[in-house]
């Protein structure tokens, strides 16, 4: 089942919900729908039917709790940012590395974590990546937006992009 854009009353992303719950929502007048699918799809009851969203907004504004400016830091976190790709061979990554090894003075934050594959992650140890002359193919950074948390799910309703802002573009890994 493929998921739909729910939107704060203030058209703000608040999450991906199913469309099954898009639809109940719909129902039950606590959404309206922005945007429906193209393909005409519809979902029908005994007495009326309505087209499948992809978007819908919230009809009354629910309050967020404090976002911080950053995400918060997780080995999950780090995998879906790195796209699940080791920083130093590109091949798959299982687990996360400190660039600056925690027991020399590294800091546990994202501009010194990246996604690594067992292999390079053992093979690098404690050291620092001069000292094996190795290289990263990119700068490490906090991703930005709400879309990074979904990238995973594979191509994204272009519909959504104007929604979602500068978070549609997936950050440089």
């Amino acid at each position: 089942m493929e998921r739909v854009l729910l939107l704060n009353a203030t058209f703000e992303p608040l999450q991906l919900i199913t469309q099954r719950r898009a639809v109940v929502m719909v129902f039950g007048e606590r959404v309206e729908v922005i945007a429906a699918r193209d393909d005409g799809s519809q979902f029908r009851s005994p007495t009326q039917s309505i087209p499948i969203p992809s978007i819908v907004r919230l009809t009354t504004y629910v309050k967020v709790p404090f976002r911080a400016s950053q995400p918060p830091l997780s080995r999950k976190a780090v995998l879906l940012r790195d796209n699940h790709r080791c920083a130093y061979c590109q091949g798959h990554a299982d687990t996360v590395d400190h660039v600056i090894p925690r027991s020399r003075g590294g800091l546990h934050d994202w501009a010194n974590v990246v996604a690594a594959c067992k292999r390079h992650n053992l093979q690098k140890g404690n050291r620092f990546l001069h000292e094996l002359g190795w290289e990263l193919p990119f700068q490490p950074k906090a991703p930005i937006g709400p879309l990074w948390r979904w990238r995973h799910l594979g191509d994204i309703d272009p519909r959504w992009e104007p929604f979602l802002g500068i978070s549609a573009e997936a950050p440089a890994a």
